[in-house]
């Protein structure tokens, strides 16, 4: 009796392996399947975003002259895509950058900026706040005030914290991390004004 039991035990532990095996192979195959086309449409989804923050329409591909920014001693990277208009000048900057202060975590967003730093607006790409609370911070509502703001030459916090912007009703960190987020992409252009790419 004991013979057949340990063939079966054999034979179904070369069935799992020889299944986990082609598991792996076929999500291998999958993802790579997959990587391209969902890199491009991530990408046509940060070049969309690039569109709406900047000022005016762009000549040039901000992709093709990306600069990444290294912050807070190499631990923060921010992207940074040049507009230019036909005459090759720089009319605007699109900043991706973030905050992990978020009620819910990480938020993500395309902040457009002038040379001089002044906000012209931005469009959160990925958060995870309270709905109908903290996603209130991609209505125009909240978001419209920034525009025409500069952190750099005002009190640049909520008012709560004795600054000039209102926070979203009952989403105060949802708000501050939106602060938080624009700061850090201000800081970047200032460096990148510099000619200092990484710190």
């Amino acid at each position: 009796m004991s013979k057949p039991m340990k063939s079966t035990a054999f034979t179904m532990t070369c069935a799992l392996v020889l299944v986990a095996v082609f598991s792996a192979l076929i999500l291998s195959s999958v993802y790579q399947l997959t990587k391209e086309p969902i890199q491009k449409a991530k990408n046509l989804r940060e070049l969309e975003a690039i569109r709406d923050v900047v000022y005016g329409d762009f000549a040039n591909n901000p992709f093709e002259e990306r600069h990444q920014i290294s912050l807070a001693h190499g631990r923060e990277k921010v992207d940074l895509f040049p507009a230019r208009d036909e005459n090759g000048k720089i009319t605007s900057v699109a900043i991706k950058t973030y905050s992990k202060n978020g009620f819910g975590g990480k938020i993500e967003m395309m902040l457009g900026l002038t040379v001089d730093g002044t906000i012209n607006k931005y469009k959160i790409i990925d958060q995870k706040e309270t709905p109908g609370l903290g996603t209130k911070i991609t209505e125009s509502r909240f978001s419209d005030q920034f525009h025409g703001m500069n952190p750099g030459k005002q009190v640049f916090k909520v008012k709560q914290d004795g600054g000039e912007i209102d926070a979203v009703t009952a989403a105060t960190i949802s708000s501050r991390a939106v602060v938080d987020a624009i700061k850090r992409g201000y800081k970047a252009l200032n460096k990148l004004s510099k000619g200092n790419k990484h710190e």
